[in-house]
């Protein structure tokens, strides 16, 4: 599980808390070359497929909600109410529409099946990678697989640097990001409740 500090709070979408994967696999074997950011084209490797998202997808990422540490901030569980729910996040895909800029859907490509999310948010020059997978998927290689992609296309877009925050209890997805070749910058935020942010980065 992955923390990602500036996505938008108020946004059933933005699914910013990921997991852990353990080994490096094939990295892009199919990738449209010149991408701008928000060009919609899936990200292709060995075993998975990122594309933007699609409607049916909405109860994948609801699971994803369910499944959250209960050390994660509240904003990022579902609520007493029950929400977001399925439908809002079906709404929420509607409205965003197909963005390679955004969060994307992560496809095992022998199975059709999704099984998470990866991808950048925030504006500006040095946006943050984020990924999140479901538990049953954890320990595959899958998180690591996904962001290599994700890095290969930034590399390819024009950016140069990319950023990334997690608690420092997430000894997993601390791994994925090293093993990306992301390094702790120094800079730490400390929540009495939720523990401490850690704030890395890596160059492209």
């Amino acid at each position: 599980m992955f923390q990602h500090r500036h996505a938008t709070d108020d946004r059933p979408l933005a699914l910013t808390f990921c997991t852990s994967a353990l080994s490096v696999y094939g990295r892009v074997v199919a990738m449209t070359a010149g991408l701008t950011p928000g060009y919609g084209v899936p990200l292709e490797t060995d075993r998975l497929l990122l594309r933007p998202w699609r409607v049916a997808d909405a109860v994948i990422q609801r699971e994803l909600w369910t499944e959250r540490d209960p050390r994660v901030p509240p904003h990022r569980h579902i609520d007493a109410d029950g929400r977001p729910t399925v439908a809002e996040l079906e709404d929420a895909i509607r409205a965003n529409g197909p963005s390679t800029r955004r969060l994307l859907a992560v496809e095992l490509k022998a199975a059709g099946d999704v099984i998470g999310y990866c991808g950048l948010v925030g504006g500006g020059e040095e946006p943050e990678l984020a990924f999140e997978l479901l538990r049953r998927f954890w320990g595959r290689g899958y998180a690591t697989e996904a962001a290599l992609a994700v890095l290969d296309w930034a590399r390819a877009s024009g950016y140069t640097r990319l950023l990334a925050t997690v608690w420092e209890w997430n000894t997993a997805s601390r791994r994925v990001l090293a093993k990306v070749g992301f390094t702790e910058t120094g800079r730490e935020e400390s929540d009495p409740v939720h523990g401490i942010t850690l704030f890395t980065a890596r160059q492209l």
